[in-house]
């Protein structure tokens, strides 16, 4: 029954934020891989022994993992955890599993304090299509020159259909080129967005051999106010540039051995000519004699 009132005070909380923007209630934009540094903003001056709550929007789960200034060492992210001087909760390599509703709360002789304090935590992600790699990657993958990649980016927040953020925060994702040039201006790139339900936009294209240590970017602004991106950097694998490196090689060789038989052919035959000649010359003198 806790956890049913828990999830109610949840949605009232996200619903009001929406329709109101709440005060008390920060929101964190974040790209996963980096580090995240989320407010207490009801500390006391002496703030010590603060408790964190995580509401989870992707699994409806409600997890403490702060109690007191103790960490919860069942939660799987609790090696990533860390509490600031100021009652401030750290996240190291934020992933697309940490967004959600995170509360401080504070104690004073055993009393909670009123009122709590409310960070959303959204998460910036972007994966590669597992037909053009071995692995999935937020910043950078190894593959091959000629083939198709598929770049999907897509923001981790709570669970409301995007066109709601589209209509009333002026969400916008798109994907750009290291100076910062909007992609869908190239016809090199098959740019698509889905913002019926969840916030995506994918990038499409074939790489070629000058992709080598391309970078692109997914932006997100709010606001038309930039609020985080992800880097996604195109690194070729170490054996195809062996091999490249290792079949020029070979043709330079080849192209040497092929120039220097074109041009000593001539030289021997000329060579076998005058042997032959002088040969011929002095078997001549000799049966005069």
């Amino acid at each position: 029954m806790a956890d049913q009132c828990d999830l109610c005070l949840l949605g009232l909380i996200i619903l009001s934020s929406l329709l109101t923007g709440a005060s008390g209630v920060d929101e964190v934009f974040i790209s996963s891989d980096e580090n995240v540094c989320l407010p207490c903003n009801n500390a006391l001056s002496d703030c010590k022994l603060p408790t964190w709550i995580y509401n989870s929007f992707r699994h409806s789960e409600i997890v403490d993992l702060i109690d007191r200034g103790i960490k919860n060492k069942d939660t799987e992210r609790h090696e990533r955890l860390s509490l600031g001087s100021d009652c401030s909760l750290n996240i190291k390599n934020v992933t697309e599993e940490d967004p959600g509703l995170y509360s401080c709360r504070q104690y004073v002789n055993g009393e909670q304090q009123e009122p709590d304090a409310y960070v959303y935590l959204h998460v910036l992600h972007v994966s590669v299509s597992p037909s053009s790699s071995s692995s999935s990657s937020s910043s950078s993958s190894q593959i091959s020159p000629g083939r198709s990649v598929t770049l999907s980016c897509r923001l981790y927040s709570y669970d409301f259909p995007c066109d709601d953020w589209v209509r009333s925060e002026g969400l916008q994702l798109l994907w750009v080129n290291q100076a910062g040039v909007d992609l869908k201006t190239d016809s090199r790139y098959q740019i698509l967005l889905f913002s019926s339900d969840h916030c995506i936009i994918t990038l499409t294209t074939t790489l070629l051999n000058e992709d080598d240590n391309r970078e692109w970017r997914c932006q997100l602004t709010l606001r038309n106010q930039l609020q985080t991106s992800v880097r996604y950097t195109v690194k070729y694998s170490a054996s195809e540039t062996e091999v490249s490196v290792i079949a020029g090689s070979l043709f330079r060789v080849i192209v040497i051995i092929v120039e220097m038989a074109v041009f000593a052919a001539p030289t021997v035959i000329l060579l076998q000519i005058i042997c032959e000649e002088e040969l011929g010359g002095r078997t001549r003198s000799t049966q005069r004699k």
